[in-house]
């Protein structure tokens, strides 16, 4: 699953718009519309959905080892 269909999944549980979510975040909701068709965003942008969504966002590599990146 892309981070575009994990945002939108998340706005749906967290039950606000997209266009809120954008207000939330500091921008338009044309902008953010064309971030989540190109699906490119940052940790800190990521870091910042997350917080605005009342969520954790957790990104890492786990080895067998239990080592974690």
């Amino acid at each position: 699953m892309d981070i575009s269909t994990k945002i939108k999944l998340a706005t749906t549980y967290a039950k606000i718009s997209e266009a809120e979510l954008a207000r939330r975040i500091g921008t338009t909701s044309q902008a953010f519309g064309q971030r989540l068709k190109t699906g490119k965003f940052s940790s800190a942008d990521l870091n910042n959905i997350s917080e605005a969504l009342g969520a954790k966002f957790i990104c890492k590599f786990q080895f067998p080892d239990g080592t974690e990146i």
